[in-house]
């Protein structure tokens, strides 16, 4: 943001003053002027009275223009009933991330971030330095609408202060779904309603489909997982795979269990499970190469019969065709665990955040209060057209997430509101973060599927360097 500043100083002097020994003089007054030090700076920023009545959010730019044009009329309508002033600033997924350190590094952030990233890569990291603002007098008058799975993963440790409390504002949430082609399951002679629950049997459903399906679309695979390093969809499937072989490890006090045999065990599983489907060639061999935008292209253009994704943006792009969106697509359940219990779905709760050092973090709070009334971030969410879910209780009632003829979202109300969750281990300790930042999951499959290596040797290398995290955090 100084960057910034100093450049536009710049540009209107050069502007302004075009005789050459005037624009030796301004120039050097200019640096000045645009330069002060980090004192006069921070207290400028901080303490100005034009500054008093006005918050500065930068926001993840939404996939569809209605989620922006949504937040954007709920900007108007807190502006108009306080009577402050909000500078919205939406920005992309992927320079986010990287303009708030850049923020943070020189002591000018925003009063508010919502980064759709920051939930692993930022937040918990952040919390653990004192850099965010304890936002528990907005939680706490709504802490009842929430589920028990959201409180979890807005409740982060502060090291700094010695305590664990709500540093972040739930907005929506997510798990993993699975979307399939009920109409290319047909086709292969195969009854949907017939999907099996039991964990082996529900995956040879899949590479059965498959094997019909050869003959008449020899290019076609029964599973689109994202299986490449540089995915976040990634660690979210493996992450879920890891809880369907009962791999907890971090304990609920934040402790490290690497040393129990169960849970290199339970790692080893999860790769060789993985590898055997991807050289049984069910699996796209160019999937160990996909980003996140290449499971729902590789869907929708029904290369892939089935495919996982941590948000309904597969059907939710197809919502305008009711034939496919109705008839042809489907979003179902895992199955039950290899031990034959019932699932426990990880749970991904999109987060915004305060800043301890934002120029109004009183009206920060106080936007976001306004925010998470049950009525306003209803009508924000549906904008979304389904493809995130709710946080709060009341929303869930309303018709749009209850209507059970709708294919996609009622089985997200299911999974959500009737089946056991669990937040991700970064809520229970903030080291874990960096082991979703650094791919560690990704790398240890890449290692496995691409370079030949035993899964026992890359669940060692995975362990290893996760051990490694957790004592740098020490």
């Amino acid at each position: 943001m100084f960057s910034l500043r100093r450049d536009r100083c710049a540009d209107l002097t050069v502007r302004q003053l075009p005789q050459y020994a005037t624009l030796i003089l301004s120039l050097s007054l200019t640096l000045v002027a645009c330069n002060p030090s980090p004192e006069s700076k921070n207290t400028a920023s901080k303490t100005s009275p034009a500054d008093s009545n006005t918050i500065t959010i930068w926001w993840n730019k939404g996939y569809l223009l209605e989620e922006d044009e949504a937040l954007r009329q709920i900007v108007r309508q807190w502006e108009s009933q306080s009577g402050k002033t909000v500078k919205l600033s939406l920005e992309t997924e992927d320079e986010l991330p990287q303009k708030i350190e850049r923020a943070l590094s020189t002591g000018n952030p925003p009063d508010i971030l919502f980064s759709t990233r920051a939930e692993y890569e930022l937040n918990p990291r952040l919390a653990w330095e004192g850099k965010l603002a304890d936002v528990s007098e907005v939680i706490e008058p709504v802490e009842d609408l929430f589920a028990p799975s959201v409180l979890q993963a807005m409740s982060l440790y502060n090291k700094v202060a010695n305590k664990r409390s709500y540093y972040a504002v739930p907005i929506y949430q997510a798990t993993i779904y699975l979307h399939y082609w009920r109409d290319l399951v047909e086709q292969a002679g195969q009854k949907p309603e017939d999907i099996p629950k039991g964990w082996d049997e529900f995956w040879a459903f899949w590479q059965a489909t498959q094997d019909n399906l050869k003959g008449k679309q020899p290019e076609i695979y029964s599973l689109g997982f994202t299986l490449s390093p540089s995915s976040s969809d990634t660690y979210y499937l493996f992450e879920q795979v890891l809880e369907a072989y009962d791999v907890e490890l971090v304990d609920e006090e934040g402790n490290l269990r690497a040393d129990d045999p169960q849970v290199r065990q339970g790692i080893i599983q999860s790769l060789d499970w993985i590898a055997q489907l991807y050289r049984s060639n069910y699996i796209p061999p160019k999937a160990v190469e996909w980003l996140n935008p290449d499971n729902n292209f590789n869907m929708l253009n029904r290369a892939v019969v089935m495919t996982p994704n941590p948000t309904l943006s597969i059907p939710a792009a197809q919502r305008q065709d009711e034939e496919v969106y109705f008839k042809q697509l489907r979003t179902l359940e895992f199955p039950n665990k290899p031990s034959g219990e019932p699932m426990r779905y990880l749970v991904s709760v999109r987060q915004a955040v305060v800043f301890a050092e934002g120029t109004n973090s009183a009206a920060a709070k106080e936007f976001l209060a306004y925010l998470v009334e049950p009525e306003t971030l209803t009508d924000y969410l549906k904008a979304a057209t389904g493809r995130y879910f709710p946080v709060m209780n009341p929303a869930w009632d309303d018709p749009f997430w209850s209507d059970r003829a709708d294919p996609h979202i009622s089985t997200a109300t299911t999974l959500l509101t009737e089946r056991p969750t669990r937040p991700f281990a970064f809520t229970r300790n903030p080291a874990y973060s960096q082991v979703l930042d650094e791919h560690i999951w990704g790398k240890a499959i890449n290692r496995v599927l691409v370079e030949g290596v035993s899964p026992e040797q890359a669940a060692d290398e995975a362990i290893a360097r996760i051990q490694e995290i957790f004592d740098e955090w020490e």
